[in-house]
């Protein structure tokens, strides 16, 4: 029985990494911004092209909610001024 394994492969790794990107790694990061980041720093080194995906994903998500939350406030300060001069009544 000892006699079957194969010593010419004891040690050696065949796994492979397949690092194809992927839309939905880009998706995950962008409806989960913290995963995209947590698989960017963890993939960067492994699977480049996969972490930048979920990287950009997460980045897009960030600088998007910024500019939904600037523009809601300067719609808030532009609606008040217009009710305080009383414009439009």
């Amino acid at each position: 029985m000892a006699d079957d394994y194969n010593y010419n492969n004891a040690g050696s790794n065949n796994n492979t990494v397949t690092d194809s990107g992927g839309f939905l790694w880009g998706l995950l990061g962008c409806c989960v911004p913290i995963a995209g980041l947590v698989l960017f720093l963890v993939w960067k080194d492994q699977k480049p092209k996969t972490a930048k995906a979920a990287g950009i994903g997460a980045l897009v998500s960030v600088i998007a909610s910024v500019a939904f939350t600037v523009l809601y406030f300067v719609f808030i300060f532009v609606m008040t001024m217009v009710a305080v001069s009383g414009v439009g009544y």
